[in-house]
């Protein structure tokens, strides 16, 4: 039986610091796409490169009182979608690098960046929530944000935990990620929505990031479904059927799930 899925990821270029200007692009090009689930690029409302964590205090919000979170939800309503975003989250004294997922019933739920990339260490603090894989009806959606997929356990996780899809807002500088993503799918046997950016950011002295692009959508066989440019605002939206990602044989004797040496792989 067949399990359809429209999905779609937005490839932006987000003028730094400025929320609301941000969001209202994010708001037009949403009003032209037909999908069940979008996902957008991490820290899609500020930028990346905070000077210190100063500057991320101002431009961080609660989750999900916060403007970019009720703003999302709106979305949802309005255009009949979910949507995974990440933005910057203030809770008290701490900031986490997060993602939200919304839909047209409102807040879902959030995730914190587990694995804080570089210099991010100065401003995020390390996630402090499981991994989540949450029930939107058509499907099992897990997510990651961005350097999170350096680490395999990340995604075979969520697959563990029952996701049909991976959602992985990303702001990425690092260029073996989109093959990289590839292998996590074909690893675990499901879907993965990447959705990264463009453009330079230069905000401080000697530390030039250069965002790739090349948002994409992955099948549970590591076929890329649809890449975006390296260097161009975008949106694409594809069907899968997620009876791909459910079925986890890749022949008659093997299961990817079934077929795991537990016993083996402690360490002792």
């Amino acid at each position: 039986m067949k399990h359809p899925l429209k999905v779609g990821f937005l490839q932006t270029l987000p003028v730094f610091g400025d929320i609301e200007s941000n969001l209202k692009q994010v708001e037009l090009r949403l009003k032209t796409m037909n999908a069940d689930l979008v996902v957008l690029p991490e820290l899609f409302t500020t930028g990346y490169q905070f000077r210190n964590q100063a500057e991320a205090r101002d431009l961080a919000e609660p989750i999900p009182d916060g403007p970019t979170t009720q703003a999302l939800v709106q979305f949802s309503r309005q255009f009949n979608m979910h949507i995974v975003a990440g933005l910057a989250e203030k809770d008290g004294d701490i900031l986490y690098n997060s993602a939200v997922l919304t839909g047209p019933e409102g807040y879902i739920g959030k995730y914190r960046k587990a694995h804080i990339f570089d210099t991010e260490k100065k401003i995020f603090a390390a996630g402090n929530l499981p991994l989540p894989v949450f029930d939107i009806g058509k499907a099992r959606v897990g997510i990651m944000i961005c350097f999170d997929w350096r680490f395999p356990e990340t995604a075979r996780t969520l697959a563990l935990k029952g996701a049909d899809l991976i959602a992985h807002p990303a702001n990425l500088v690092l260029l073996t990620c989109p093959q990289s993503m590839i292998t996590r799918c074909l690893e675990n046997r499901v879907f993965a929505v990447t959705a990264d950016r463009v453009g330079v950011e230069q905000r401080i002295e000697d530390e030039t990031l250069r965002f790739i692009g090349q948002s994409q959508v992955v099948d549970p066989d590591g076929r890329v479904i649809v890449r975006a440019s390296e260097d161009g605002e975008e949106d694409h939206v594809v069907e899968i059927d997620l009876a791909d990602a459910r079925n986890k044989s890749i022949n008659p004797y093997n299961d990817l799930i079934a077929d795991r040496r537990e016993d083996l792989y402690k360490i002792l």
